[in-house]
């Protein structure tokens, strides 16, 4: 009888511990999107006409910064000042999420400014004011934060 119940208990304990789970590892924070092969749209219709003097296309990487993909830059006059607006575009939110973050990074001191959940730095010796819109990560260079900041919520408005 004790044979039996032994038996009877180890087999229990061998289904019981067995599992045709399999164990899946899940990294702390997702992995950007690989950059697309593909050559972005023109983006021309969401930038500002005013002061604006030309579009172009930055490929393989906007502003030569290698956490940003090809995507559309604009460029702008007024008076004395030239400035730039650029527009990537990335698969998803969290993978724009993670290019502001990454370029962020790069700037070294960066300030956070919440009303656009963006930072304002200087990258290569020029400001830089960069912020999130879904799955675009937009961005001014060549201003100061004071007149970048009405640029870029006119800019915004039309990224859709």
């Amino acid at each position: 009888m004790k044979t039996r119940t032994i038996l009877s208990l180890a087999a229990l304990l061998s289904v019981a511990c067995s599992s045709s789970e399999k164990v899946v590892e899940r990294s702390a924070s997702p992995l950007p999107a690989p950059a697309s092969t593909e050559k972005p749209a023109d983006e021309t219709g969401k930038f500002p006409e005013k002061n604006r003097v030309a579009v172009r296309i930055d490929d393989p990487h906007i502003l030569g910064k290698g956490m940003l993909p090809a995507g559309n830059v604009a460029v702008y006059k007024n008076k004395d000042v030239s400035y730039q607006l650029f527009l990537a575009k990335a698969k998803n939110p969290e993978a724009a999420a993670i290019m502001l973050f990454d370029l962020k990074n790069s700037m070294g001191v960066a300030k956070y400014v919440p009303s656009f959940g963006g930072y304002y730095g200087v990258d290569n010796g020029a400001p830089l004011f960069a912020f999130q819109k879904g799955s675009y990560v937009v961005g001014v260079t060549g201003l100061l934060e004071k007149d970048a900041d009405p640029i870029a919520r006119e800019f915004a408005a039309r990224v859709k």
